[in-house]
């Protein structure tokens, strides 16, 4: 069975951080570019990062220069770092491969497989 799972939600003071985890089951991580995405109630899903299949990464400018995606093959887990925590950065935050090793937008019809999806919330 092809699965992702995140974990490492939870809930952080402003100006924190935590460190999300998206561990595949079923299938190679390393061949595919990993997006995560954030859903806050009552919006949209957005992409927050792309990991390719090389170590490429590129951010939304939201996060940039808070968040960084690594990925640690030999473990087919995709971690997302976030520092300097806002309250905006609160929503459910997900990991889904993408169809191919590249990274290019965030539509979501180029990620075939999606995780359940974590919790982040970020309140004093």
């Amino acid at each position: 069975q092809l699965q992702l799972v995140e974990s490492g939600g939870g809930l952080v003071q402003p100006g924190g951080s935590l460190r999300l985890s998206c561990t595949a089951s079923g299938f190679t991580l390393g061949y595919y570019a990993i997006g995560w995405f954030r859903q806050a109630p009552g919006k949209e899903r957005e992409g927050v990062s792309c990991i390719s299949g090389s170590g490429m990464t590129n951010y939304a400018d939201s996060v940039k220069g808070r968040f960084t995606s690594s990925r640690d093959d030999a473990k087919n887990t995709v971690y997302l770092q976030m520092n300097s925590l806002k309250p905006e950065d609160t929503a459910v935050y997900y990991c889904a491969s993408r169809r191919g090793s590249y990274c290019s937008g965030y539509s979501r019809m180029d990620y075939n497989y999606w995780g359940q999806g974590t919790q982040v919330t970020v309140s004093s």
